[in-house]
């Protein structure tokens, strides 16, 4: 075995962290795909000898990636770090391990109000054990204003809802709603149950399927639509065959084939309005998803 088929071995051995590590850090198993892909590149044009900690170093690079990902897509000012740390946003051990158990469809909407380095520094420390001391280069501070990026991420993730404020039998209720408005083409009936500010991802493998049904009249698919009637113009006269389920514990919508998943629609809800929607099709993600069948009627 040559050099070149050791390095690959290894960072396999790397690749589903690094995975994990950049979907929670863009929301978008496509952009995460691509960072692990550049974190690969980096390392074959490198010297490989100098690396002392490869998990760390990958770690490190797909981190770098993500966040230059996250400026590039985000016009939102960063708030100084520096200073002494603020007694209110201290929290336990158990606590960061709830939050980290927390990770899921809603979890990420709210992920998307933090600045980059407040992102990344909460899904690096809370999500995947990484200390402040490695953190702190990657988003230019020092370990105290690491640390402190992310108590305030952790502060500002707590106080969203980052679950429905409704039961979820009213849940539910809208996704079948909006299941119904989808198949019969209602397209004001889709607007009334979409947020304005509603925001719609797909992954690369839904938007795949999506470009193979195109020819056969159905919309294009993007990565990503954002705002009510962009969303509602996606769905009308669609999920036809889409059945309610329960996604990681919040009201959502599967199309299956033989039993299996094929696609998953997630929601997120705020009141009784949808403000988010995840289209998931990618194979080793619907694996992570807890599937739970829901009555038609409820």
């Amino acid at each position: 075995m040559n050099q070149y088929d050791l390095l690959t071995g290894e960072f396999e051995t790397h690749r589903r962290r690094l995975r994990s590590v950049a979907i929670r850090m863009l929301g978008s198993s496509f952009e995460a795909d691509d960072a692990v892909q550049e974190a690969w590149l980096r390392l074959t044009r490198s010297d490989t000898g100098s690396i002392v900690n490869l998990g760390g170093w990958l770690t490190t690079v797909v981190a770098r990636v993500c966040l230059d990902k996250l400026r590039a897509r985000t016009t939102k000012q960063e708030v100084p770090a520096e200073g002494a740390p603020d007694p209110a946003t201290v929290v336990t051990p158990e606590d960061e391990v709830l939050l980290a158990d927390s990770v899921g469809l809603a979890l990420l909407v709210v992920l998307e109000t933090l600045t980059p380095p407040e992102r990344l520094a909460l899904v690096l420390h809370d999500m995947f054990a990484v200390p402040f001391e490695e953190i702190a280069p990657i988003v230019g501070r020092s370990p105290v204003a690491a640390r402190q990026l992310a108590s305030r991420a952790r502060r500002r993730v707590q106080s969203e809802p980052t679950f429905p404020d409704a039961p979820v039998t009213t849940q539910r209720e809208v996704v079948t709603a909006f299941l119904s408005a989808s198949r019969e083409g209602d397209f004001a009936g889709l607007l009334r149950l979409l947020d304005p500010g509603v925001v719609m991802r797909a992954d690369a493998v839904a938007v795949e399927m999506a470009a193979g049904r195109a020819s056969a009249g159905a919309p294009e698919l993007s990565e990503e639509v954002r705002g009510a009637d962009a969303v509602a113009r996606v769905f009308a006269g669609r999920a036809r065959v889409a059945r309610p389920v329960d996604v990681d514990g919040l009201a959502g919508a599967v199309v299956s084939v033989g039993g299996r998943p094929v696609v998953v629609f997630g929601f997120t809800l705020r009141g009784e309005r949808v403000i988010g929607i995840e289209l998931l099709a990618d194979p080793e993600t619907l694996g992570t998803l807890d599937l739970r069948a829901v009555p038609e009627s409820t």
